[in-house]
């Protein structure tokens, strides 16, 4: 490894023993960087340093209508930024820095500003409580947060040392969009930044020094970190979008995920900076919004879910599509029928992609005259993969296995026994799967775990249990994943309830809204069924299998 310039040494002291990394292929001239290099620099001053300066970078809908932001003013606020978490904040290379805030100019100044200033950036879902959040919090010995002022709450609950979800390493939180705020002790992240000069010279990090922890969750519910280099950012967006989407200074990105999710972060951010193009940032999109927003400015490229496009289908003839050149679908198994259905709608062949946290971005898919039917794609130029037994031995062609892939990016486990089932031969085990036909066509069968995977949401069945049974009237309970024609799968739950409290549909909402108000409440159970007994093995253990059955 090259010498690190973080004086904080957390990250780089808690990543997996060398022995159980998975083998990074690094020969090929898409990803041959130099020894020293700020993958946030590249991505913003880069773009000025090309001439693209005048260029707008972001877009949104503001208080006044539309409204962008040039390469130059996006390299000024971040600057400004950094100036803020290195003084006022007073945090140095390494130090863990929580995000937290939807899709706007502010996150992504914040992801910039952090990473430009060395910092080792974890960002988070807007809907995760504090329970989620003190979980990361304390795994990643975060010191400081920039928080959007509407998301404030679940976060400052971790910051009193009198509350259940107190944690000690986080010292502050500043926040940002207060403008218009009634918080009157709302810390505004621009009123600090405003003064601080438009110069700030890149900390200069290591090709593989740490800069981004993201977390995902495992069937436990107890979250994984998934460590990643500056030259895993930069990777991302010199494999998938090169070669596959042929993205160019030209084209207008949009869609849903969020920042915080990898597959938001090169979509929504790190893809069309990386390029000089620009992006719609849009806080709370529906299906007609987004369709709206595609019309509006003319967007190029659009990133979401299956679930979002067979909703959008429907609507599309109500839209001018005509800029529209090419629609990503990731975070759940696209169904051929959704993939039909938006052709016939657009006349655009949908993208597919699988990709994960751990490999920080799609690593699997095909384009255009490439795409086969039921088929996810290829791997991506850059990436291998095959499918192989229990015993990591590869399987004919057409033979159900295990999905193992490497490339330039993988699996690196903040301080985490499961890396050494995540990866095993030098290859990372993705917890599919996969069957391969003879022409190295890779088909998804399911998911090898016990992960529910509902409208592009990963769930874990026994945190939504551990919710469940935190309810005065939950004696029992097991969670998995249903069919279901538009989420892919929904959460259900079948819950034994203690003596004296009604089997009826009162209490289903009443077990709904519980878990809605304990977790991010986008993983309640949508379905609940009373039950007398559960399933189980002669030891004790849940058999989820009989439930899915």
């Amino acid at each position: 490894m090259e010498r690190s310039a973080h004086i904080d040494s957390f990250s780089r002291d808690h990543l997996p023993d060398p022995g159980l990394w998975p083998d990074f292929l690094l020969d090929s001239p898409d990803v041959a960087y130099p020894a020293r290099i700020n993958c946030a620099a590249e991505l913003v001053d880069g773009a000025v340093a090309r001439g693209q300066g005048d260029r707008p970078a972001l877009h949104w809908l503001g208080d006044s209508g539309r409204a962008s932001m040039t390469y130059r003013d996006l390299q000024r606020a971040v600057n400004r930024v950094a100036h803020v978490l290195t003084g006022d904040m007073g945090l140095v290379p390494g130090n863990r820095l929580l995000l937290r805030g939807p899709n706007n100019a502010g996150m992504a100044i914040a992801w910039l500003a952090a990473v430009k200033a060395g910092l080792v950036v974890v960002p988070t879902m807007p809907l995760l409580r504090a329970t989620e959040l003190k979980q990361i919090i304390d795994k990643a010995d975060v010191t400081a947060a920039l928080c959007d002022v509407r998301l404030k709450d679940e976060l400052v609950a971790c910051t009193d040392d009198g509350h259940t979800h107190f944690c000690g390493s986080l010292k502050r939180v500043v926040l940002f969009n207060a403008t218009g705020s009634n918080d009157a002790s709302a810390q505004e992240l621009e009123a600090l930044a405003a003064g601080k000069s438009d110069q700030f010279d890149a900390c200069d990090t290591a090709v593989d020094d740490v800069c981004l922890i993201a977390f995902t969750s495992g069937t436990t519910g107890s979250p994984k970190g998934c460590m990643h280099f500056h030259r895993d950012v930069l990777a991302m967006c010199d494999l998938f979008p090169r070669h596959l989407l042929k993205a160019t200074q030209d084209d207008v990105f949009c869609g849903t995920p969020p920042l915080a999710f990898t597959f938001g972060l090169g979509g929504m951010l790190c893809f069309p900076l990386r390029v000089g193009a620009s992006v719609v940032l849009a806080e709370r999109l529906t299906p007609d919004s987004l369709l709206q927003t595609i019309q509006d400015f003319r967007a190029t490229v659009v990133f979401t879910a299956p679930t979002f496009y067979r909703q959008m289908a429907a609507l599309a003839s109500g839209f001018d599509l005509s800029s529209l050149r090419a629609s990503v679908s990731a975070g759940e198994a696209l169904p051929d029928a959704t993939r039909q259905v938006w052709k016939q709608a657009t006349g655009l062949e949908m993208t597919d992609g699988i990709g994960s946290t751990e490999m920080i971005h799609i690593f699997i898919s095909s384009t255009g005259s490439d795409v086969r039917k039921g088929a996810i794609g290829k791997p991506v130029p850059g990436y291998e993969a095959c499918i192989v037994d229990e015993q990591m031995r590869p399987v004919p062609p057409g033979t159900p296995g295990r999905l193992a892939v490497r490339g330039p990016t993988g699996c690196k486990y903040l301080a985490d026994a499961r890396q050494a089932t995540a990866v095993q031969n030098g290859w990372n085990l993705t917890g599919d799967s996969f069957l391969m036909d003879a022409d190295g066509y890779l088909f998804y069968q399911a998911r090898a775990d016990d992960m529910i995977i509902s409208a592009g949401y990963n769930i874990a069945g026994p945190e939504v249990e551990s919710a469940l049974l935190l309810h005065e009237a939950v004696a029992e309970c097991g969670v998995v994943g249903a069919p279901d024609a538009e989420r892919g799968q929904v959460v259900k739950a079948f819950v034994v309830l203690k003596p004296g409290f009604a089997a009826d549909d009162g209490m289903v909402k009443t077990l709904q809204d519980y878990v809605k108000a304990t977790i991010a409440p986008y993983k309640y159970p949508r379905t609940i069924q009373f039950v007398d007994g559960l399933p189980r093995t002669e030891t004790g253990k849940l058999k989820r299998y009989a439930l899915r059955a």
